[in-house]
């Protein structure tokens, strides 16, 4: 008898271990998604700060850095950027409008995909950046490409209303 009820507890056990992690792994796909993608977005967010003096007005030390300071290291060769004020704009554009984008949950992959090659491109820039930076930023991008906006972001927001009407034949 003491080997029955030792049976039904340890199967009690069993399956309420079960319940607990089906729990966390719903909860997880929750809460993952927009953890990743904050995560992701305030280091890009912040140095987006950085470059601007105001309004669309580029900080003189931004377009200095793509100008004399950042190099792209190739094959052990230096480049200068091309058009580096240019670069300068599109990056400081990049880095405030992704992470927003991101932490909203608005065109969630693209963003990502816009950080990881900014992720790589910065690794040309800086390669010993790359244990400490340039993998997780990677990683989390992937990740977040990887699992899509999650339900606590505008781009599930926009297709939960777009879905009924696909339902009901329209576009």
């Amino acid at each position: 008898m003491t080997a029955v009820k030792t049976f039904v507890n340890v199967t009690n056990v069993e399956r309420a271990i079960q319940d607990i992690a089906g729990w966390l792994g719903r909860v997880a796909l929750i809460v993952a998604p927009p953890l990743l993608r904050l995560a992701l977005a305030v280091p890009f967010f912040k140095s987006g700060l950085t470059k601007w003096d105001g309004f669309l007005s580029l900080s003189p030390a931004a377009v200095f850095l793509f100008e004399d300071e950042f190099k792209l290291h190739i094959f052990g060769q230096a480049y200068e950027f091309p058009l580096p004020t240019a670069v300068a704009f599109l990056d400081g554009v990049a880095e405030i409008v992704l992470p927003v984008l991101l932490v909203i949950g608005l065109a969630t992959r693209f963003s990502a995909l816009g950080l990881l090659i900014m992720t790589g491109v910065i690794q040309l820039v800086v390669p010993e950046g790359w244990a400490n930076f340039h993998l997780p930023w990677a990683a989390l991008a992937v990740a977040t490409i990887a699992l899509g906006p999650g339900t606590l972001s505008l781009d599930h927001l926009i297709d939960m209303r777009r879905r009924p009407r696909i339902a009901q034949g329209g576009t």
